[in-house]
């Protein structure tokens, strides 16, 4: 089925978010809508149970005083309750506000201030311990509604149990309340306040209207990209705009989601739930790839030398079928064989049903991307941005093409602006920065296009292609522009044991670089090289480390310009991570920080 760039969904989508969730309930209420662990085992809910669930939370928020466009915090990991605590928010009329669980003190304070939360979800005692030290820094804060109901006190301190009592004896008086709550709301009333993660200064919150969620949701639905007969995992950090935009488009199509927000148990997870997509972002992806073609380079031997032959063949069929050419005869047997000896076991690790996944948040290395597209395993890659609400194009499942972000969303707009920039227009822009209008209005254009700040190009099919940031891009004392994010990404397709590949060298005669190793990936490489029991300090600091990189260095090296080429780059004796604010939750690198965190290591390259 062609993609289709209909837009006569504009005139008949839901008026709010509350609506949709509601119209969902009613459509599909006895279907599976949510999946989630209690324990070892896996609980489902239909949309009947979660309907009901979130009306009466909804109304213990009405009872408790909050009016429309009220601000609700929620400090939480992913998990069902965060999902429910949203979908309450909105239902009440009011907006959430998402605070990342591994936001320090200060941020979450400062978050929570700003946006003037009259409510707080928290997960546990460590998200209040945050928000009770900074008590006196948020007069408008009156309640706190914990997940975990044994810290509860019954006066400031809720439990969700309590926060829906309050909720049934609110019904008990209104009964139709939530339904009159959500005729209501308008599509231009405030949904969601999401702050920006920013690397430099305090972060920014954007303010996402009704009408940009519901927007989401129904230009995905319009292209037939998904239905109520899919199962999605959600993982994704849920403060971010990347998982809400999922939560919409589910509310739009119907299907289920199974959530568990604990990165270390997505392969885990995925061989259990089975579902058939997921978003991600592309750390995950590199991170998965290393993972195979490493176990494969420890078994050695006629495994390995299949494992590389299959890819080899995988890779040309692969490239014919994209060109429209068709398949020698002996090629499709070999891929015939290969697929039932290698590529039928790579998507099991995925679950085995998987038809797609979303890669979002970041660019996604093009030949990585093919790897897995040579298995059997499609990835679209997408693009947006938080003041967009997360999706502005995307690759669709019959219509894609490697190393684009394919085409914009039916109603969505994309030109290309002075530099090179993207721009983008449409139902989904941010109403602004929340008490930020000086930002705002750098942020758009005179004629009311949002600036991205990435440079990219629309290609005659009009699918677009990131280049990079604009900030991002820098030159050379000689005068020449290096764009790191391209070399980067060639470094991560090349290399298994990578984790991130940092360039620098603005203003400077030459580049340089900061690496860091994968724990995972090099634990095998290193117990080969008779480095079983070392720590990753030592793994790193080993010549014989250092000399497998370098290898991997030169052959990047061959890649690339002259200008462009590594000349000394150095080990980092740790990686990077969200805790050590070097990553933020979605994993991209904060370049500023890590630049500025090793300043002395840089100047030396050049001393």
């Amino acid at each position: 089925m062609p993609i289709t760039h209909d837009t006569s969904f504009l005139d008949r989508m839901p008026q709010n978010v509350a609506i949709q969730f509601l119209d969902r309930v009613a459509a599909s209420g006895p279907r599976e809508a949510f999946r989630f662990p209690r324990g070892e085992a896996w609980e489902s809910v239909t949309w009947a149970q979660a309907g009901e669930e979130v009306r009466r939370l909804a109304a213990g928020l009405l009872s408790l005083g909050l009016a429309p466009e009220q601000r609700v915090g929620i400090a939480s990991s992913t998990r069902y309750e965060w999902i429910l605590a949203d979908l309450a928010v909105m239902c009440a009329a009011g907006a959430t506000t998402t605070v990342y669980p591994s936001t320090g003190d200060e941020d979450t304070a400062f978050i929570l201030g700003d946006s003037e939360c009259r409510f707080v979800f928290a997960e546990d005692a460590t998200q209040l311990e945050k928000i009770q030290s900074h008590q006196a820094e948020l007069p408008v804060l009156d309640k706190v509604i914990c997940f975990d109901g044994s810290l509860a006190d019954g006066e400031s301190v809720l439990s969700m149990d309590g926060l829906a009592e309050l909720g049934d004896a609110y019904l008990a008086e209104h009964p139709d309340a939530i339904e009159a709550v959500s005729k209501e709301i308008r599509p231009d009333q405030l949904a969601t306040l999401i702050y920006t993660s920013g690397t430099t200064g305090r972060p920014k919150g954007v303010r996402t209207l009704h009408r940009a969620w519901v927007f989401e949701g129904e230009a995905i639905k319009a292209q037939g990209i998904l239905s109520e007969d899919d199962l999605q995992f959600l993982w994704l950090p849920m403060a971010h705009s990347f998982g809400k935009v999922l939560l919409s488009t589910q509310l739009a199509c119907g299907f289920a989601t199974a959530i568990d927000g604990r990165v270390d148990k997505i392969v885990e997870n995925l061989g259990i739930v089975k579902p058939t997509f997921m978003g991600a972002a592309p750390r995950i992806f590199e991170k998965a790839h290393a993972r195979i073609v490493t176990m494969q380079a420890a078994e050695g031997g006629a495994k390995e030398k299949i494992f590389l032959k299959a890819f080899e063949v995988g890779t040309k069929v692969d490239q014919l079928k994209r060109e429209g050419k068709s398949v020698p005869l002996l090629l499709k047997l070999q891929h015939r064989l290969f697929d039932k000896l290698v590529f039928s076991k790579v998507r099991e690790r995925f679950g085995g049903r998987v038809r797609f996944f979303i890669s979002g948040s970041a660019a996604l290395n093009a030949e990585i991307a093919q790897w897995f597209h040579a298995a059997g395993i499609l990835i679209l890659e997408g693009y947006g941005m938080t003041e967009n609400a997360a999706g502005a194009t995307v690759n669709h499942p019959d219509e894609y093409k490697i190393g684009t972000v394919g085409m914009p969303f039916p109603g969505t707009e994309v030109r290309i602006g002075e530099g090179g920039e993207v721009q983008l227009k449409g139902p989904h822009l941010m109403a602004g920065y929340h008490n930020r209008d000086e930002a705002t209005a750098e942020a758009m254009t005179p004629d009311g296009w949002l600036r991205t700040g990435d440079k990219g190009e629309l290609d005659d099919d009009g699918f677009l292609r990131i280049t990079g940031r604009i900030k991002e891009l820098f030159k050379t004392s000689g005068g020449k522009y290096i764009a790191p994010p391209a070399i980067e990404a060639k470094f991560k397709a090349i290399c298994p044991y990578v984790s991130q590949f940092m360039v620098f060298g603005a203003e400077r005669n030459f580049v340089v670089a900061l690496i860091t190793v994968d724990p995972d990936a090099i634990a095998g490489w290193a117990a080969e090289n008779d480095m079983a029991d070392a720590s990753y300090t030592d793994i790193v600091r080993s010549e014989k480390t250092r000399a497998m990189i370098g290898d991997y260095v030169d052959q990047l090296n061959s890649q690339l310009n002259r200008w462009e080429t590594i000349k000394k780059w150095e080990l980092l004796d740790h990686d990077l991570t969200i805790e050590s604010g070097e990553l933020t939750p979605s994993l991209k690198v904060k370049r500023a920080v890590v630049e500025t965190n090793n300043k002395d290591l840089i100047d030396a390259f050049y001393g």
